[in-house]
């Protein structure tokens, strides 16, 4: 906890944001943090409260609340109010070994089981967390942790996501010997290529592979395994080998005129972006310039899509969302802790309509046709308005007849999800895959294998927090397996 009666006395208040109208002139980050007094101020506000919902990562009405790593927020809280930085740097780092990432772009879903947000505003955990690790790296305190003895033991890692890089850094600290392959030209995967650098700079993960392999961890980038290494020369070389390779097959849009010029993936989009911004290219090899852009999906890609194409100039931009506008508050069915299913407007849409005028959002439609020129590039979609019908027991979106509507389109941005892991990568290593496209373990590992699998490979797509998660859990059944038994955290 903080001060006891900090929650009563102190307001929330976050860290600031440049005005939208500025900050679209550049891809930096815009989020200043607050001075360390105004700071200690918001560690005060979380109370003592008995039992920390902040830290619980359960499942509440279908869907996750609180912290899936557990950290432990009360203690670093106290500790930050006690002007103790050192010791909160301990403490959060304890539990996560890059709060500097999901103190960028975690959804916080500590906030939402914040026990001060049931009657008020939670605490500014998400703020609080991002100031200890970046006051520790400021001030020296975070170095290199080169592990005194080595175990002998070799580990492969396919992958440096979140997933790879949690498991490579608990891997290697506890003594083995850890190479990690990179298909890209840098490590950090959807971390360094799929979020743009306004919301996650670049320099920051490199700072952090760079601490790794002082610490080192190898890593092998433009290798990409099962095409430019086979998998079982991994296998035989190493004794255990982690996928960690991403759920990075995008849902496609099957609809006519899907093969149209100018239609894109939205992976492939914020990759493209990624390049030119930290100088991989000299241009933008998909651009939204001059262009009328239209993205499909409502998500946190979606919001991504729509900041970077207004930073690249774009004409007009809009966003198609399947499902219906949320409530602006919680509904009685979504209590707190639960996460709160509400509205939330992201940056790109903050800054959407500060340059157009609107939000960009246009709830309960969908794509039907995409409309193509004489050269076969989109000129138009045929969009069709949804509407909610239970059939078999089961809600679904349907059309509704006679609602077809055509919007001018020159760039369209697919940023519906995805839907597992690539096909090859499976078949490289001959592994079973589920119904939705994961990869199939028991407790990470695939049975009678040195093989195991973690992060969004295993778990389907899902958050940065969760592939650390995952990728610590996994490290702990590697150890097992690789010494008899484990004493990692």
């Amino acid at each position: 906890m903080g001060k006891p009666t900090g929650f009563l006395e102190y307001t929330r208040k976050v860290n600031p944001s440049a005005d939208p109208l500025e900050r679209i002139g550049n891809f930096e980050e815009f989020h200043p943090g607050l001075e360390p007094g105004e700071r200690r101020i918001q560690a005060a506000r979380c109370m003592n409260c008995g039992v920390p919902f902040c830290q619980s990562g359960v499942n509440f009405g279908g869907g996750y609340s609180g912290c899936p790593l557990h950290n432990l927020i009360p203690e670093w809280n106290d500790e930050i109010y006690n002007g103790n930085w050192r010791e909160a740097l301990s403490r959060l780092t304890k539990t996560n070994n890059f709060p500097e990432f999901t103190g960028r772009v975690c959804p916080a879903l500590c906030e939402a089981a914040c026990t001060c947000g049931m009657n008020g505003d939670s605490v500014t955990v998400n703020n609080n967390e991002l100031a200890v690790i970046e006051t520790g790296f400021q001030n020296g305190w975070v170095v290199p942790r080169i592990p005194p003895v080595r175990s002998g033991k070799r580990v492969a890692v396919v992958g440096s996501g979140p997933s790879g890089l949690a498991v490579a850094d608990q891997l290697n600290h506890r003594g083995h010997q850890v190479t990690v392959f990179e298909r890209e030209s840098r490590p950090g995967g959807l971390m360094m290529f799929g979020i743009p650098n306004m919301k996650l700079d670049k320099k920051v993960v490199a700072r952090r592979v760079a601490l790794m392999e002082e610490e080192g961890v190898e890593f092998r980038v433009n290798t990409n395994v099962g095409v430019d290494v086979p998998a079982q020369a991994l296998t035989e070389e190493f004794d255990a080998v982690v996928l960690c390779c991403g759920s990075k097959t995008p849902r496609n849009l099957a609809v006519p005129g899907r093969e149209a010029a100018g239609v894109h993936f939205a992976v492939d989009y914020l990759t493209a972006a990624t390049k030119k911004v930290i100088g991989e290219s000299e241009a933008f090899a998909i651009t939204a310039e001059n262009k009328r852009v239209i993205i499909v999906g409502g998500g946190d890609t979606g919001n991504d899509c729509v900041g970077t194409a207004i930073r690249q100039g774009c004409a007009s931009v809009t966003q198609l969302e399947m499902m219906g506008k949320p409530p602006v508050t919680r509904a009685a069915s979504n209590p707190w802790p639960q996460w709160p299913r509400v509205l939330k407007t992201d940056y790109g849409q903050q800054e959407a309509i500060a340059k157009f005028g609107h939000d960009p959002r246009i709830y309960q439609t969908t794509v039907k046709e995409i409309l193509t020129d004489e050269e076969g590039g989109i000129r138009a979609v045929r969009t069709v308005r949804l509407e909610p019908k239970t059939e078999n027991g089961r809600m679904q979106m349907v059309e509704i007849p006679g609602s077809e509507e055509e919007l001018p389109c020159e760039l369209l941005l697919i940023a519906a999800g995805f839907v597992g892991c690539e096909s090859y990568v499976a078949e490289a290593f001959g592994l079973e895959r589920d119904n939705r496209g994961n990869l199939v373990t028991e407790n990470y590992r695939v049975p009678d294998t040195n093989l195991f699998a973690a992060g969004d490979c295993r778990r389907g797509q899902s958050l940065v927090v969760w592939g650390i998660t995952e990728g610590r859990a996994c490290a702990r059944e590697v150890d097992s397996f690789l010494m008899g038994y484990t004493n990692m955290l």
